[in-house]
């Protein structure tokens, strides 16, 4: 193990190696304040620093200047032991930024599995990554942000706190998401962000059948083009698609709306 990890590196206070973990130079691990795990297989290349508590699962792959762990971007943060958790086979690449949680909300920020982070990512204190995501260079997101499982920020996406990005959705390089984004959608824009359709091309690459595309499509159709209220909505879609696993996605996603924020409807060339 100890020729798995430069001698430069520094490894500090409760520190836990797994199998086949390798550790470049000039890179800290800092256990002084939490224990730091790193699962089996893990690379973290020279330059970062990673401060506890931290926990890693097996086979991430860390690249240069990042930094995991330090103390979250909030004025009331008192210096409590809240927690990152990242799980397996993410790519978190040159300069991204993750910071632990706050006693506000959870206490913990959370990534799932398979996530790919390019240069400059940030993501804020309590926010919820699932799997399968992409964050293109840039990318940020504040604190309390849920990004759902497949879903992609291109370059230079802002997320603001609370927002949900819906499963399987794309958004649009430089957008600013100040709502909720809704599963399967494709979006754009600044003031005001725009629906432009559902993310046809990354359903299709993931395996979603013509039939189901078809559905989502439905559905989008008449939560935002039909002129219904958001309540008569989700009736007409569960009383034509309700059968449907992709549409239960949606329709799950609209029941849990917070109704202080909403979530981004409007629709480029549509009323």
């Amino acid at each position: 193990m100890k020729d798995e990890i430069h001698p430069t590196a520094v490894l500090l206070g409760d520190v836990e190696l797994g199998k086949g973990v390798r550790i470049g130079p000039y890179t800290i691990i800092d256990g002084v304040k939490g224990r730091v795990v790193i699962g089996d297989g893990t690379v973290i290349h020279g330059h970062v620093w990673v401060q506890g508590p931290t926990f890693f699962g097996k086979d991430n792959e860390i690249f240069p200047y990042v930094s995991i762990g330090g103390a979250p971007q909030d004025i009331g943060y008192k210096q409590e032991p809240t927690e990152i958790y990242i799980g397996d086979r993410n790519v978190i690449r040159e300069y991204t930024t993750i910071n632990k949680g706050t006693t506000k909300d959870k206490g913990k920020t959370v990534i799932g599995n398979d996530n790919y982070f390019m240069a400059y990512s940030h993501i804020a204190h309590d926010c919820l990554i699932g799997n399968n995501v992409v964050f293109t260079n840039g990318a940020s997101i504040a604190g309390h942000v849920e990004v759902q499982d497949y879903a992609i920020l291109s370059a230079f996406v802002g997320v603001q706190q609370f927002c949900r990005i819906g499963t399987h959705s794309f958004v649009g390089a430089y957008s600013a998401v100040t709502q909720d984004v809704l599963p399967y959608a494709k979006v754009v824009g600044i003031r005001p962000l725009e629906v432009v359709g559902i993310n046809t091309v990354g359903l299709s690459r993931r395996g979603f059948t013509r039939e189901q595309i078809r559905a989502i499509d439905r559905a989008f159709r008449l939560l935002l083009r039909s002129g219904y209220l958001l309540k008569e909505a989700i009736s007409e879609i569960e009383k034509e698609l309700g059968d449907r696993e992709e549409v239960k996605v949606l329709l799950e996603f609209l029941k849990t709306l917070d109704p202080r924020r909403g979530f981004h409807r409007k629709v480029r060339n549509g009323k």
